[in-house]
């Protein structure tokens, strides 16, 4: 099996990278805008017999309907990651999707849609997720060189970012033609996915390990994480100020109740934070981030929070839309610097693991977030839980600062020297 040439080279231009990329933009085009077309739907149906804050609740148990089964599966799904071909483990999971999307699209069109179904689709969103996320990100390391892995990082963000521009948009429009017009185009989207995943040839892989403790192995990635503290603070802060302020839950909240923009604003709000993480992103592909990663990820975090607090207090459209905006781009900062750290810090051989960990504090930071959103909305108003939220995250990132001193060491995204000279799979040592 040949492995990907050790020349520097745009990740584009690999073969393998640009079918992975394609198929991640066209299946984030897709899940976004389900996403936005779910959440309102629920909203909406709420709203006929609850308040504003009961119905917010229910938008809250959306996202933690998705969080349970990513919460119960993926330390699983992580070493399964490491045991069978990545590749495949996409396959199916994008599969599914394409029968979840198919399936609401039919009980929308028959009028036979109800909040049981859209409930069955979350977890369902949540079990795919589970799978696919640790194969996704352990699966891109293998499509590039080593030394590209940050550039690869950031271009596959574009992929993500500009698809989560474009799903909600796409998602408020065509729900404005009419639902099942918004999941019938998810549905095809999903399949083109599928198709591109296909095109992925085979890639260097560790083989699985021939020792029959799937618990031990389990564990030792969490064990990595927890010794390895420049990586447990990356995951962790991130944890905490995304699940104290994330306010991307209570968007139908506000485009219906307080900014009074209906489902195209809430299109174009739910766009934001993708239209500023998109242009960070475009630019870190063409000038990395070479210094100071660690100082800039707890600044980036700060400028989140600021960023949610405007947004939390504001009642011209236009604002809060730039309040997103930043908070968008700061967010792809953290990301970006957290991604690289974790995927340049981990051995291959472990990297679905450690993948799982990172996926499930991700998963705890936004659908838990989205459940966290939903309760304080029930108990402060919408407007004083994304106040709360930004405040969290600010006082998080100051705490962190104090707590990881190994993040404003962090120079680089250069890994211990035990790592650096790790060869790949598939390379022979010099």
């Amino acid at each position: 099996m040949a492995s990907v040439p050790q020349t520097a080279r745009h990740p584009l231009l690999i073969a393998n990278f640009r079918a992975y990329w394609l198929s991640r933009f066209t299946g984030t085009i897709a899940v976004s805008a389900m996403s936005i077309v779910i959440g309102w739907q629920v909203y909406n149906v709420a709203r006929e017999t609850m308040g504003i804050k009961e119905a917010a609740f229910m938008l809250g148990m959306i996202g933690f309907a998705q969080f349970v089964p990513l919460f119960l599966l993926t330390p699983l799904t992580g070493l399964i990651a490491d045991t069978f071909d990545r590749r495949w483990i996409v396959r199916a999971t994008t599969a599914l999707l394409v029968v979840v999307a198919g399936t609401l699209g039919y009980l929308t069109w028959s009028n036979r849609l109800t909040l049981f179904a859209l409930f069955a689709a979350a977890v369902c969103f949540g079990v795919a997720r589970a799978f696919s996320g640790p194969a996704y990100s352990a699966l891109a390391p293998n499509l590039v060189p080593r030394e590209n892995l940050p550039t690869a990082i950031a271009v596959s963000s574009i992929a993500w970012q500009v698809g989560t521009i474009a799903g909600p948009s796409v998602g408020g429009l065509l729900y404005a033609i009419h639902p099942d017009v918004a999941y019938g185009t998810a549905t095809l989207l999903f399949a083109v996915a599928l198709i591109f995943i296909f095109l992925i040839g085979p890639v260097p892989q560790p083989p699985a390990q021939p020792d029959h403790r799937p618990l031990a192995r389990i564990a030792e990635g969490f064990r990595y994480v927890r010794d390895n503290r420049l990586v447990l603070a990356t995951i962790t802060l991130d944890l905490f100020a995304v699940l104290l302020a994330g306010a991307t839950s209570l968007l139908p909240v506000y485009a219906r109740d307080i900014l009074h923009v209906g489902s195209q604003g809430l299109g174009i709000l739910a766009a934001g934070m993708g239209i500023g993480a998109a242009i960070t992103a475009v630019f870190f592909s063409v000038r990395p981030m070479k210094s100071n990663v660690g100082v800039k990820m707890l600044i980036a975090v700060v400028i989140f929070g600021l960023a949610i607090l405007t947004f939390g207090v504001s009642r011209i459209f236009i604002v809060s839309l730039l309040a997103l905006i930043v908070a968008g781009g700061a967010d792809m900062v953290s990301v970006y610097v957290r991604q690289s750290l974790i995927q340049l810090h981990t051995p291959d051989a472990m990297r679905g693991r450690v993948s799982a960990v990172s996926q499930l504090t991700i998963s705890a930071s936004n659908e838990l977030g989205e459940f966290e959103s939903g309760v304080m909305a029930s108990l402060l108003g919408p407007v004083g839980a994304v106040v709360f939220g930004g405040v969290g995250a600010i006082t998080v990132t100051l705490l962190w600062a104090r707590l990881f001193p190994e993040l404003k060491r962090a120079r680089t995204f250069d890994p211990p020297e035990i790592l650096e000279t790790e060869p790949q799979h598939g390379e022979a040592k010099p």
